[in-house]
C-alpha cells in the first residue's frame, strides 16, 4: 500500500462522507495497511475493510477492542471515534482523533455547570477576556520562577531568570490586546529555549514541531502532549468546554486545553526535554521523568486552581463594575 499523508486522507469533506459505523463483538486493527474489523465465525476469523477516508464516525459498542495502530490511522483520516454501550447508547467517550496522541474526555450530561456559567459571564467581553488571559500568563511566569531553579542538572542563572520573568510580567500587565500578549509569549518562549540550551550546554537548537528536528524537539512534542492531557482533564473536571479559550483564539478547537497546558509546559516540560536529551535518555525514560515532575509539582491541581482563580477574580471585577 502506498503511503498517504494526513491531508490525502481528509480530501473527502466530513459532510460528504458516506459511512458511519457501529461495531460490537469485534476487534479493530490494521491488517496489510488497511483498517479492518475482525469477527469470529467458529474457528475462522473474518476480516472486513473500513474505508476510513470515506468514514465520518466509528462507534465501538460492547465486546470491542481497538489497536493503537488503528487509532493512528483513524487520526490521519480525521475520523471521529467513540466508545458506547449496546446499540450505540449511551456514549461513554468520544473525540476527533486528529493527532498522534489522542485524549478522550468522558461524556456526561451531568457535568458541573457552576464554572461554565461564571466563565461565560466574562468571556464575551474582550477586555475581561484579556484580563483573564493576563492572569493565566502571570501564573505561568510564577511557576517558571519557582520550578526552574529546582531542576537537577540544569545550571540556570537564577538572578538572570528572575530579571527576565519580572520584565515579561511587567509587559504582560501593559499588553493592550491578545495579539500583543501572544507576541510577548512567543518572545518569552524563544528566550527560555536559549536559556535552557545554555543551562545544559546543548549546542545549536532550533524549535521545530511535528516530529522534525533533533531529540530535544521530539521530547518537547512528546512532553507537551502530556501537558495537553492534563489540560483536557482540568477543563473537563470544571465543566469548561475546550473551545472557550482565553489566549489561543476564540475559534480555535481545543484552545482552552492549550491555555491550561501553557501553565505548566515551560516550567516543567521544557527543562526536562533538554536535560533528558543531554543525558541520552530514551523516550520511555523521558516520559517517566515528565510524569514524575508533573506529579511532584501537582501540575493538575495547579491548572484547576488557576482556572478557578480566574473565575473568582473575574467575578470580583464584575461585581466592582
Amino acid at each position: 500500500m502506498d503511503d498517504f499523508s494526513a491531508s490525502d486522507l481528509k480530501t473527502i469533506l466530513h459532510s460528504k462522507r458516506a459511512n458511519l459505523y457501529y461495531l460490537e463483538h469485534c476487534r479493530v486493527l490494521v491488517n496489510g495497511g488497511r483498517v479492518e474489523y475482525v469477527t469470529d465465525a467458529g474457528k475462522e476469523s473474518l476480516y472486513w475493510n473500513i474505508p476510513i477516508a470515506n468514514t465520518t464516525s466509528i462507534l465501538l459498542g460492547t465486546g470491542t477492542s481497538i489497536t493503537q495502530a488503528a487509532v493512528r490511522e483513524l487520526a490521519k483520516a480525521g475520523v471521529l471515534l467513540g466508545f458506547c454501550g449496546g446499540g450505540g447508547t449511551p456514549l461513554f467517550s468520544a473525540n476527533e482523533v486528529d493527532c498522534d496522541v489522542v485524549w478522550f474526555s468522558p461524556q456526561s450530561e451531568y457535568r458541573p455547570t457552576e464554572y461554565l456559567q461564571r466563565w461565560m459571564r466574562f468571556w464575551f467581553d474582550d477586555e475581561k477576556r484579556l484580563a483573564a488571559a493576563k492572569l493565566l500568563q502571570q501564573a505561568r511566569l510564577t511557576l517558571i520562577g519557582l520550578c526552574w531553579p529546582k531542576h537537577a542538572d540544569f545550571d540556570i542563572d537564577n538572578h538572570g531568570l528572575a530579571t527576565l520573568l519580572k520584565k515579561y510580567s511587567d509587559e504582560v500587565a501593559l499588553a493592550p490586546d491578545i495579539t500583543h500578549l501572544l507576541t510577548q509569549e512567543a518572545r518569552l518562549t524563544k528566550t527560555l529555549y536559549a536559556l535552557a540550551v545554555k543551562a545544559v550546554k546543548y549546542g545549536e537548537f532550533t524549535r521545530t514541531k511535528g516530529g522534525g528536528g533533533d531529540q530535544a524537539n521530539g521530547f518537547l512534542d512528546h512532553g507537551n502532549y502530556l501537558a495537553y492531557g492534563l489540560g483536557a482533564t482540568a477543563t473537563w473536571v470544571l465543566g469548561l468546554p475546550h473551545g472557550v479559550a482565553l489566549l489561543h483564539g476564540k475559534t480555535r478547537r481545543g484552545g482552552l486545553v492549550f491555555d491550561a497546558a501553557d501553565l505548566v509546559k515551560d516550567a516543567l516540560i521544557l527543562p526536562q526535554a533538554f536535560i533528558s536529551s543531554t543525558a541520552g535518555h530514551t523516550e520511555q525514560q523521558f516520559r517517566q521523568a515528565c510524569i514524575q515532575t508533573l506529579t511532584t509539582h501537582s501540575a493538575l491541581d495547579f491548572m484547576i486552581d488557576n482556572l478557578k482563580l480566574i473565575v473568582e477574580t473575574m467575578d470580583c471585577c464584575g461585581n466592582q463594575s
